[in-house]
């Protein structure tokens, strides 16, 4: 079971911190990847997180305010997202790959890539 939480109603500039449970998927056999999808928008890979807990930014426009990590011990996976922008209004949601075993992340993230996806949460950004 994949649940993320975190989201809400924030204002430009602001920070959250998205929060994933990967119960059945332990993170030290299973990579992570965090996507998004703003209304009528397709969906954008962001970040991954490998098994060695080495995190990747793919997403340009975020670089430099979103961060991944994990906590291993809790099986969990985190977005950390500053200097939030109206752009950022999207649903986000983490993911599970079919293949264990990422010890790097690939250097393309593909959404193919990932077969097990929690249900989102949202992140609206407004004054």
């Amino acid at each position: 079971q994949i649940v993320e939480s975190g989201g809400g109603l924030v204002q430009p500039g602001g920070s959250l911190k998205l929060s994933c449970t990967t119960t059945g998927f332990r993170l030290n056999y299973y990579g992570i990847g965090w996507f998004r999808q703003a209304p009528g928008q397709e969906l954008e890979g962001i970040s991954c997180v490998s098994t060695r807990a080495e995190g990747t930014v793919y997403l340009d426009s975020v670089k430099g305010r979103f961060a991944t990590s994990r906590d291993i011990a809790q099986n969990m996976v985190y977005l950390d997202i500053h200097n939030l922008k109206p752009e950022d209004t999207a649903t986000y949601f983490c993911a599970v790959p079919a293949t264990t075993g990422w010890a790097l992340c690939p250097p393309v993230m593909k959404t193919s890539d990932y077969t097990s996806w929690g249900q989102g949460t949202q992140v609206a950004v407004s004054s």
